[in-house]
């Protein structure tokens, strides 16, 4: 763990914050280059027995043989484009970890939401960090304790990354709630460590 860096939730897992994890002046460039140049797609999830396409778009980047699972669908990784590399190994440089896959979300405003979840897949290494990267609007997230219901929230800045690992997954639901006074977007990177098939 960063000696420096506060547990936010303080049991049961990890979860740092580092504020400016992207230079200012380089936020409005990675935000067009993403925006505009990632292969975004409308996802389809399985939401009681229903299909539910949901406002945000995906994309799913990732090292050659890795897929995994969501929802009931398969997700194969395309090839890293090189801003993604780039802003690759500027996370693994704050986390001092190496990451296989990206899951990129874009939200286009606070009514695009996420519901509380945990990123359980079984393609995903058992405890191993997520890192969570925030570009564009700032937006609340918020943990709960899977047993004891605590809730612990944080603001995601522009250019924040937030480091998860440990028992977190097993423990913690997380979310990122509905905001009416949300009119811009968000590009939400999770690097992952996963498992080559």
């Amino acid at each position: 763990m960063n000696d420096n860096i506060p547990n936010i939730i303080n049991q049961d897992g990890v979860a740092l914050y580092y504020a400016k994890a992207i230079p200012a002046e380089q936020l409005s460039h990675y935000y067009l280059e993403l925006f505009n140049k990632i292969s975004w797609e409308q996802e389809i999830v399985m939401m009681f027995g229903k299909e539910i396409t949901p406002k945000r778009k995906v994309a799913f980047y990732s090292d050659p043989l890795i897929s995994y699972t969501y929802s009931g669908k398969l997700k194969i990784g395309l090839p890293w484009s090189q801003e993604l590399l780039v802003i690759k190994e500027m996370v693994e440089s704050f986390t001092k970890v190496k990451y296989n896959a990206c899951l990129l979300n874009l939200y286009h405003n606070g009514d695009e939401s996420m519901g509380w979840h945990s990123d359980n897949e079984k393609e995903i290494i058992v405890n191993s960090s997520i890192a969570s990267l925030s570009i564009g609007a700032e937006r609340k997230f918020a943990f709960k304790h899977k047993t004891t219901k605590e809730t612990v929230s944080l603001l995601l800045e522009n250019g924040s990354l937030l480091e998860m690992k440990g028992a977190i997954q097993q423990n913690w639901w997380h979310a990122l709630p509905k905001s009416k006074k949300i009119k811009a977007p968000r590009i939400n990177l999770t690097f992952r460590q996963m498992i080559i098939k």
